[in-house]
Order: C-alpha cells, then sequence, then structure tokens
C-alpha cells in the first residue's frame, strides 16, 4: 500500500508542474521546473530557492500565521507587520475607548516606546517541511476499519510530533492531512507571541463600504493594519517583556511604487483557510440546502439585534465592533456562496463527474472492484448527515456560540462537574481563580441589554425552525407554552443569573457552588448536551474509506487536472495577472477603483461610507504628491486572478521582482461558489494596493516613523 502511494504522489508532482497559473493553491516548496517556468513566462523575475527555502532567506521568511486565522508579512528590518484591518480589528477594539476611539479615529505609535501589547496575539513562521507519510501510514492496512485507521494514525502522528518538539521551545509541530488523507505533511513553526499593534487607519478607512460592499467588486477599502514582532534580546521567541526587542528581520518585503497594469505578473504567499473542491455532490447539496441557509437565518436574526442596539450607543459600537464584523463576514459569505453554487450549476458538474467515474471504473476489472460501492455510502452518510445538519448548525449558531452570557457559561461545565462531582476543594479553587481571570476580559466589552435581545431572537428562531424531537427540554416546553415566545423567559433569566453580572460572578467564584440551578447555565447544559448527543448520532455514520478512494481514483481518472490539494491553513503560493472583470453578459469591471470612487460613495454620518476629513480635504487639493498614476488618479484597490480564500486575509500581493504591490483582502461575488468550485471566467482576488497605504501613513497620517524604516522602490 505504501509503495502504491508513493508512486501516486510522484505522478502527482508532474501533474502539478503542467497546471494553469490562474487556478491552484500550490505548497511553495513544490515549485520547480514546468511551474516555475510557467510563473516566469507570465513575468516572474525569481528563482524557486530565492521564493522558498530552508537554506537561504527567501519569500516565505517574510511571511507569517497571524493570529490565528489571517496572513501577515514583515516589511522592515525590524520585523514591522502588515496584515488587513479586519485581521487586527479586535486587537484594536481591544485598547479603544470613548475617550480614545481608536475604531473611529485610527491610532499611529509615533515611537516604539507606544506601541500597544496584545495579550493572545501570536504569529508564527514556517521553519521546516517533511512529507511524512510513510511515517504516519506505518502499520495501516487496507482492511483495516476505519476507527483502527484513525487510531493507528495518530498514534503515529503524536510520535513524530513529540519527537520534532523535544528539547525546542517557541516551537509548533503539526502533522496536516492531504488529498482526504492520501498524503500527510509535518510543518514546524517558530511562534513568536509578543505582537504590537503599531497603526491602524480610521474606521472610514478601514472599513469603508463595511457589510454592503463585503465580497463585492468594486471595492474602495484601506484594508490593513501594522503590528511589529518582539523578540526575546537573543532573537528568539518569548512572551511579552518590556526588555524584548524588535524582530531582527530574516527577511522582509520592500514596496514598490511602480503601480500596476493589465496583464502584470502577480503572486501571493499566504495561509488559506479551507477549501473542499474535490468533494462530492451530497456535500455540495448540503450546504445549498441545509448548512447555508441555516447559518444565514441565525446569523441575520443576530446581526439585527446588533446593529439596534450599536447604531443607538456609541460605546456599544465600539464593544461589538469587531463582534459585528466577524458574525456578518461569513453571514454575506454563506448568502453568496448558495446564491453561486447554484447559479454556477456546481451540483450538476459534481454529479456529471461522479457519473464519468463510474464508467471509467467500469471499464476496468480491478477499478470496478477498488471503487465498488464508494457512492453508495457516500449517499448513505449524506442522507444521515441531512437528518442532523439544520439542527447542528442552530444548536451551535443560535445556542451555545449565540447569546454570549450562554457562550460564557460554557467555560464553567468543568469546574461545575468538580463541585457536583465532590472534587477536592484545592482543585475547584484553582479552576475558579483560573476562571476570575477572564472576567473582566468578559464583561469589557459585554452589553447586557444587546445580549438579551439576541437570545430572545435566537430562541424564537431556534424554536419554530428546529424539529421538536431535536431541542433541549427548555426550548421545546417554554415555546409549546408561550407560543414560541421566549421574551419572558429570558428577561427572567438575565434577573437571576450570576453570568450576566460581574459583580455577582466574582462573588461566586470566591464561594463557588453548584450552577445547577442558575438558569443560563442549566439552558446552556441543556443545549451543549443536545448538540453532542446529535453530534455523536450523526457522526455514527462516515464516509471517509469512499472520500480517500475517490480522491485516489479521479486522481487517476484525470491526469490532465490540476491536482493541487484543499486549502487547510498551510502555506501556499498562487500566481496569476492583474485583469479586468467581465461577471456577465453586458457588465464589464475594470481592474483598479480609485479615491474618487471613496467620495462618489461618501455618505456623510453614515457608518459604513464616512469618510475622514483630512481624507476629503487631500482629495478636494488633488493632493497624492508622487503615490498617484500616470493619470494623476490615487488608486485604491485593484484585482487580480490569483486563487485565494479566507485565512488569505493580509496575504502580500508580490510583483516579478518580489516586492510588495498589494494586499489581498477578499474576493468577489460572483466567485462565492470559488471554495468549492473554481470559476475561472470570473474569480478575482481584491487588492489594496500599495500606494494607497503609503499614502495614507505618509500624506494623512503623516507617520514620518514608519516611512523611514519602509523600504521603498521607485
Amino acid at each position: 500500500m505504501k509503495h502504491k502511494i508513493n508512486l501516486l504522489f510522484a505522478s502527482l508532482m508532474m501533474l502539478f508542474l503542467c497546471a494553469r497559473a490562474d487556478e491552484g493553491m500550490w505548497l511553495p516548496y513544490s515549485i520547480n521546473g514546468q511551474n516555475l517556468a510557467d510563473m516566469q513566462r507570465l513575468g516572474c523575475k525569481l528563482t524557486a530557492e530565492q521564493i522558498f527555502s530552508f537554506n537561504q532567506p527567501s519569500l516565505k521568511d517574510a511571511i507569517v500565521q497571524f493570529g490565528g486565522g489571517c496572513t501577515g508579512e514583515l516589511i522592515s528590518a525590524e520585523g514591522l507587520l502588515l496584515t488587513n484591518h479586519h485581521c487586527g480589528l479586535s486587537y484594536v477594539q481591544s485598547h479603544a475607548s470613548v475617550e480614545h476611539d481608536y475604531l473611529q479615529d485610527g491610532f499611529w505609535a509615533r515611537s516604539k516606546g507606544e506601541e500597544l501589547p496584545n495579550e493572545g496575539l501570536s504569529v508564527s513562521f514556517l521553519n521546516y517541511i517533511e512529507d511524512v507519510t510513510t511515517a504516519v501510514l506505518d502499520g495501516v492496512t487496507d482492511n483495516m476499519s476505519e476507527q483502527d485507521r484513525a487510531t493507528a494514525i495518530k498514534k503515529n502522528c503524536s510520535k513524530l510530533v513529540k519527537e520534532y518538539k523535544e528539547g525546542k521551545s517557541g516551537v509548533e509541530v503539526e502533522i496536516v492531512p492531504f488529498y482526504h488523507g492520501n498524503q500527510y505533511i509535518l510543518f514546524v513553526y517558530d511562534v513568536y507571541k509578543d505582537v504590537r499593534l503599531v497603526a491602524c487607519p480610521p474606521w472610514g478607512i478601514g472599513k469603508f463600504g463595511a457589510d454592503t460592499d463585503n465580497w463585492t467588486w468594486p471595492r474602495h477599502k484601506g484594508d490593513f493594519c501594522i503590528f511589529r514582532v518582539y523578540t526575546a534580546p537573543d532573537g528568539s521567541p518569548a512572551e511579552y517583556s518590556k526588555d524584548n526587542v524588535p524582530m531582527k528581520s530574516k527577511h522582509f518585503l520592500p514596496i514598490s511604487l511602480k503601480g500596476v497594469q493589465p496583464n502584470d505578473y502577480t503572486m501571493i504567499l499566504g495561509y488559506p483557510g479551507s477549501t473542499d473542491r474535490y468533494s462530492a455532490s451530497g456535500s455540495v447539496k448540503n450546504v445549498i440546502e441545509l448548512e447555508g441557509p441555516a447559518i444565514v437565518d441565525c446569523r441575520t436574526t443576530k446581526l439585527e439585534q446588533y446593529r439596534k442596539h450599536m447604531d443607538a450607543d456609541p460605546a456599544v459600537f465600539i464593544q461589538y465592533a469587531s463582534k459585528q464584523a466577524s458574525v456578518s463576514n461569513y453571514w454575506k459569505y454563506y448568502i453568496g456562496q448558495v446564491k453561486q453554487l447554484q447559479r454556477n450549476k456546481v451540483l450538476d458538474k459534481r454529479l456529471e463527474q461522479e457519473k464519468a467515474f463510474r464508467e471509467w471504473a467500469a471499464q476496468d476489472k480491478e477499478r470496478k472492484a477498488k471503487y465498488n460501492g464508494i457512492f453508495d455510502e457516500m449517499d448513505n452518510y449524506w442522507n444521515h448527515q441531512a437528518k442532523y445538519t439544520k439542527a447542528l448548525t442552530y444548536l451551535r449558531e443560535a445556542g451555545w456560540r449565540g447569546g454570549e452570557a450562554v457562550a460564557f457559561a460554557v467555560k464553567f461545565r468543568r469546574i461545575n462537574s468538580f463541585i457536583d462531582g465532590g472534587a477536592q476543594q484545592k482543585d475547584i479553587n484553582a479552576l475558579a481563580k483560573s476562571l476570575k481571570a477572564s472576567v473582566p476580559d468578559f464583561f469589557k466589552d459585554y452589553n447586557k441589554d444587546l445580549d438579551r435581545d439576541v437570545t430572545i431572537a435566537l430562541l424564537n428562531l431556534f424554536y419554530k425552525d428546529v424539529n421538536p424531537d431535536q431541542q433541549p427540554a427548555t426550548i421545546k416546553k417554554v415555546g409549546d407554552k408561550n407560543g414560541g415566545n421566549f421574551t419572558a423567559f429570558v428577561n427572567n433569566a438575565f434577573a437571576k443569573s450570576i453570568f450576566v453580572d460581574a459583580n455577582k460572578l466574582n462573588t461566586w467564584l470566591d464561594n463557588p457552588k453548584s450552577l445547577d440551578k442558575d438558569p443560563i447555565f442549566a439552558l446552556m447544559q441543556e443545549i451543549v448536551d443536545m448538540y453532542i448527543e446529535l453530534g455523536e448520532a450523526a457522526e455514527a455514520v462516515n464516509c471517509n474509506r469512499a472520500n480517500r478512494l475517490y480522491m485516489e481514483g479521479l486522481m487517476e481518472m484525470q491526469q490532465d487536472r490540476n491536482f493541487y490539494p484543499d486549502a487547510n491553513f498551510t502555506m501556499r503560493l498562487t500566481y496569476g495577472s492583474v485583469q479586468d472583470c467581465k461577471p456577465s453578459d453586458g457588465v464589464t469591471y475594470n481592474y483598479y477603483t480609485t479615491l474618487d470612487g471613496v467620495m462618489e460613495k461618501y455618505v456623510p454620518g453614515n457608518w459604513e461610507f464616512d469618510v475622514p476629513k483630512d481624507l476629503i480635504k487631500l482629495w478636494e487639493n488633488h493632493d497624492y504628491g508622487r503615490y498617484a498614476n500616470e493619470a494623476g488618479e490615487l488608486v485604491v484597490n485593484f484585482i487580480t486572478t490569483n486563487d485565494i480564500t479566507g485565512g488569505n486575509s493580509g496575504s502580500p500581493v508580490i510583483d516579478a521582482n518580489g516586492n510588495l504591490i498589494g494586499l489581498a483582502f477578499d474576493g468577489n461575488w460572483e466567485a462565492m461558489s470559488g471554495d468549492i468550485s473554481f470559476e475561472n471566467k470570473v474569480q478575482r482576488t481584491i487588492c489594496m494596493d500599495m500606494r494607497y497605504l503609503l499614502f495614507i501613513i505618509d500624506k494623512m497620517a503623516n507617520a514620518q516613523n514608519l516611512m523611514e524604516e519602509i523600504k521603498i522602490v521607485e
């Protein structure tokens, strides 16, 4: 079996080298040969070693995983780090107040001494990669059950991770499956935990367009935030300390003032989160009919309550700006994904592919035996999942991650089990002490009235939409009694619970007793228990074997197809070019937007489309300096054909010479099905032009300390 897998992936590497330039999220260490030649024909002037190397400084040394869900890049010799505004927003918000409204007004550290530390923020640099498929699959056989296979793989992975971590500090090691478990690769990261906020533009730049413009083109957004990585004095990773020093960057990206033109080469390195481009039809159908609509309904309900309270009170706006943005981002994503999956007929395409696969497998006796029954397994799995998907989604989105007090109560499940189980008092007290440290952070950005209205609305929705036999007992009982109206129930719960009042909660933590009668805790327990129960029922059936075999078979059947790995939050490289977009008949979008377009959208006092006065003045005076293009315009955003997804937010857009020309921050509405099916004709990456970044830093913020630090290529 191991011999077959090695042969399979040797042949796959040859396929990688013949793939198209725009589609594909490549493992950068495999960029060579014909693949590199294709990049160079598009205009790339770099060698494979200059892009990715463990032997010399290369582009990969400037790229980081940022905060667990985004990408960032170093732009100076002293660890200055650039990422998206929406990636850094929660950290900016944590420092903001009504007196110092860094969200609305922006923040600019005029010296390193003014840079702000951020608890819980870390960045990771890729240090080492190794294909460990043979070691991970040691002892794994074809006739194993899926449970035994998973157990053997987990044991082998744990052993490998332990070996690679032994004797190393500040290091994270993970083994990641590729191609539905046909390949395993080990990644080693250096993790830095002292990352300080340096600069953030005002809301009317970094968040311009907000929900209305999100996932659409044309865009007019200065989506950036600047941080700095600090190290121990010896250069090693370290927790925050006043004695730490700015990182000495192994490599950083110079910023080009050249700008972009149609057909210019573009390359993006980053950490795309998740795609599912080789899934079967059942998965697509599940997203269209069940998961997507359920998420949209829950988040629509939540956002309505957020907006009502945020619009009424500036203090609440500051508290909930990051939370609202987080909920809203994938609310609109799922709206677009479902719509474009249908528009692009992705389900029909998958069904056609499966039909072709059946016909291909039937043409050969060995293939027929090997792949026999895999579609029956898949159909059985997805039919089974259909019984649980909506309820599980609601239990998550409207239940234990719905109202904040309910979500916060989840943290207390363990201490309550200790209390009810008669654990020693010293163990209970130790847990109480650790929980007490989380109380100030929770209540700093908590509004009881908002959370009460959110909880009422979500429980009303839950009762109305979820099958009665999949509802927690209290939700069903209260809903039946009150005609689906949870107002009185939630009002009573909020009046009595310790989870909506910091003083009550701290008093309880000083002398913890059973929480079973706390109404918020009791509701949370029922929701989580139901979620676990239904989750276990859903997981009783799986199609892991079928997915693995289908992936292997597709690779064998479609030998001319670009089988790059699905995204899984490991470093990837994509390459393409600057292009306009023609998403539908009679519609053509230019490849760039300008500050003139910002002012066309400007609506004074509007939370989405207001603009800082300083920016308006610069526009009125046409004071763009050296950052204007040849036509005298200030370019704000541009689009490319690069292939990205969530997690690529903050990724650098790099030119043919390795210079930074843009900052990737979004995809376009017409290609929202792209995580499941790449749409070559319309898929675009939306990028912020680096000239706009420099214009804001230099002309608007007058942050000359940063201008002196950044290397600019004229």
